[in-house]
């Protein structure tokens, strides 16, 4: 998979996408959500912009080590032993924090979707694999860099990859190993953010 993004004249980047790499990122954007999870209720007292604003959120970080990845405690570093006011403080700032957190990494994976679904795959005139070519406009590049962002870290943390030798062993591991394919992804995904990052600096 050797598309990279590249700038477009006045903002915004571009890349090319086959049939495979649409599916992939698309089955991977809905596998976040579903790991985010569905958004608060939208009542008629939800929908009151100074009732979500004010809206309590959870006190205590998720059980989920990907999702405790992608949320992490605001105090302490990660992983290490909080004192009782870390804690509270911590707790303090997740729960009026955390809803507008979900909300923004559940927008920037709908996104991936929606920009995915617009996609019309056109077959080469030898008969071979589809592709489309994929245009962001400059605040879709920032909600796609996100979402790679927040993927890329739920894989990563699921492969257990922890610092520089834990990733060195796994870009190592023979093809017969089951964790593979989530590594190839995480390589293809680290791939794309970079080149979107450099997309925008040009």
């Amino acid at each position: 998979m050797a598309g990279h993004f590249e700038p477009l004249p006045g903002g915004g980047a571009a890349v090319v996408l086959d049939e495979v790499e649409v599916s992939i990122l698309r089955s991977l954007a809905v596998q976040l959500l579903e790991l985010i999870g569905p958004g608060a209720d939208q009542g008629p007292e939800e929908a009151d912009p100074l009732a979500r604003l004010f809206a309590e959120g959870p006190s205590e970080p998720p059980a989920d080590p990907a999702l405790a990845r992608l949320f992490p405690d605001a105090y302490g570093a990660p992983g290490s032993e909080q004192d009782a006011q870390a804690r509270a403080y911590a707790a303090e700032f997740r729960r009026y924090t955390e809803n507008d957190l979900r909300a923004r990494k559940r927008d920037d994976a709908l996104a991936v979707v929606h920009a995915l679904d617009s996609l019309t795959l056109d077959g080469g005139d030898d008969g071979g694999d589809s592709d489309a070519v994929l245009r962001l406009s400059a605040d879709e590049c920032r909600q796609w860099l996100g979402a790679l962002n927040d993927l890329r870290l739920a894989i990563g943390t699921r492969l257990e990859i922890g610092d520089e030798d834990d990733s060195d062993e796994l870009f190592r591991l023979p093809d017969e190993d089951p964790r593979k394919p989530m590594v190839m992804a995480y390589l293809w995904l680290g791939g794309l953010q970079e080149t979107l990052v450099e997309s925008l600096m040009a």
